[in-house]
């Protein structure tokens, strides 16, 4: 978390809440590579004498920000006016000439590691509040001042023709399905074209509808004649603590464009857009994920998957890892009721967090949100002492992964790693225990991110490294380089 060349600009776009997407056995990719991530723009920035490079879209993060994307905004090429009538004059084709300069991405496959990207420049990126690639940051800040409401753009910014923005309802099941099929259809597969995340109804209204959601955060793009969905982007609200300073910010995710307009470049524009949104409430950070390197990752981690149904995974080619566990269940674990008295768990979970550099501080309400058990979703599992203290807790959810031109599995079932705290009972014991119980509902493949304390239980639980990195990004915020330990939040 969501590839051929002129995709694989879009797909990175896709990436960023990808999340990078584990690949076989790599990652995803809130975003995708899970791509579960996308690249970010901030405000309109209407440089009219860059380079005439094209780049590759890379994953673009909100508020300005995230990574993944190339695009042309302004829809299209030519000897006619949009009519066909007669030749664009010469404003139009200034005004086009700049869009052009302004969105375009470097062209070549997107960078991988930070010696490939130090190699390529960033035309789009060197454009907005973000460190550059190979920036030595020592202090921890803002690069921008917010903008007072009158300063930011009031009207959408401008699609290709044919185009038109449409702000979705998601609770609506007609649209809701419409996205579903989208991402299913289009959102970040693997390098080699051989899993692409399956993103279920019911899950992206998970993500997409926290506490504090808004329905102008939902942001699609439709063919103006069919009423088509052809394009999305996501944000969420989010409290981030960066270094120990609380900040309010968006998670950008989800972003997707169908396959056969990548060649518009509508990617560039959809970040741009959600940008403008965000900052129009008043916030300006935001935070992404992406499988590629863009200027420039706050910390870099690593995918590990642990076997749970090793023959399947050997058949569809994702992994060739470990045997059948044999391990026996040694902790009692009691699911998180569904309407938990979650105010202990909360400041155990605010108590835990605070000793990493980048993490969440959940509110009440969020933490109910994001924990409370939902069937084929979230699970939440917690150790209470002889008190009925709350002491530890575990937390993993189910994102499913389409397999693609195999004859016989349709599906890869994997369980992610979300949130684990460990406060009394060792680490591995409670994680041995949730591979178990992910093996019980018959996952095939258990993620986890080598951050948090998340190294303690790896090799000992016989998880395999993964070849694919999972980037964390900040737009408009700059700060000192993280080690994968010191990042203590999971995007979906």
């Amino acid at each position: 978390m969501a590839d051929t060349p002129s995709e694989e600009t879009e797909r990175s776009s896709c990436e960023i809440r990808e999340s990078s997407a584990p690949k076989a056995p790599q990652t995803t990719s809130r975003n995708g590579e899970l791509p579960r991530s996308a690249e970010a723009v901030a405000q309109p920035v209407a440089s009219s004498g860059s380079k005439k490079k094209k780049k590759k879209k890379k994953n673009k993060k909100e508020g300005c920000e995230d990574d993944h994307h190339d695009h042309s905004a302004c829809g299209g090429h030519h000897d006619h006016n949009e009519d066909g009538s007669q030749q664009p004059s010469p404003q139009q084709l200034k005004n086009l000439q700049r869009y052009f300069e302004v969105l375009r991405l470097n062209e070549g496959k997107p960078a991988k590691t930070t010696e490939e990207a130090k190699k390529k420049t960033y035309q789009f990126w060197d454009t907005q509040p973000v460190p550059k690639i190979d920036d030595e940051v020592k202090e921890s800040g803002p690069i921008e001042d917010n903008k007072s409401v009158e300063e930011i753009r009031p009207e959408p910014y401008s699609l290709p023709q044919g185009f038109v923005w449409n702000t979705m309802d998601i609770g609506d099941p007609a649209v809701l399905k419409e996205l579903y099929t989208l991402l299913n259809e289009n959102y970040v597969e693997d390098d080699d074209n051989m899993f692409r995340f399956d993103y279920s109804s019911e899950f992206l209204q998970w993500a997409l509808k926290p506490p504090g959601w808004k329905m102008d955060w939902h942001c699609g793009v439709r063919v103006a004649s069919n009423n088509k969905l052809v394009g999305f982007i996501s944000a969420i609200p989010a409290h981030i603590n960066v270094y120990n300073e609380p900040k309010m910010m968006v998670e950008i995710n989800f972003l997707c464009v169908h396959k056969k307009l990548r060649s518009k470049r509508v990617a560039p524009v959809l970040i741009r857009e959600i940008t403008r949104r965000v900052n129009k409430e008043g916030i300006f950070q935001a935070v992404y994920t992406a499988g590629v390197v863009l200027p420039k990752p706050v910390a870099c981690c690593r995918y590990w998957h642990r076997s749970l149904n090793p023959k399947k995974l050997i058949d569809v080619k994702f992994s060739h890892l470990s045997r059948n566990m044999t391990m026996q269940r040694t902790v009692k674990l009691y699911r998180l009721p569904e309407a938990p008295e979650t105010k202990g768990i909360v400041k155990l979970s605010e108590d835990y967090l605070k000793k990493f550099s980048l993490a969440p501080n959940f509110t009440e309400e969020e933490f109910r949100h994001w924990f409370t058990p939902r069937k084929g979703i979230i699970d939440s599992y917690v150790v209470q002492d002889e008190n009925k203290k709350v002491t530890d807790m575990i937390s993993f959810y189910t994102l499913p992964s389409t397999i693609m031109h195999h004859p016989v599995h349709k599906q890869l079932k994997a369980a992610y790693s979300f949130y684990n705290i460990s406060t009394s009972t060792p680490l591995i014991q409670l994680m041995q225990d949730a591979l178990i119980l992910a093996k019980q509902d018959d996952f095939d493949v258990f993620n986890a991110l080598d951050l948090m304390d998340n190294k303690e239980f790896l090799e000992k639980l016989k998880f395999g490294i993964g070849d694919g990195n999972l980037q964390y990004y900040l737009y408009n915020w700059k700060c000192p380089d993280m080690k994968p330990q010191q990042i203590g939040l999971v995007l979906q």
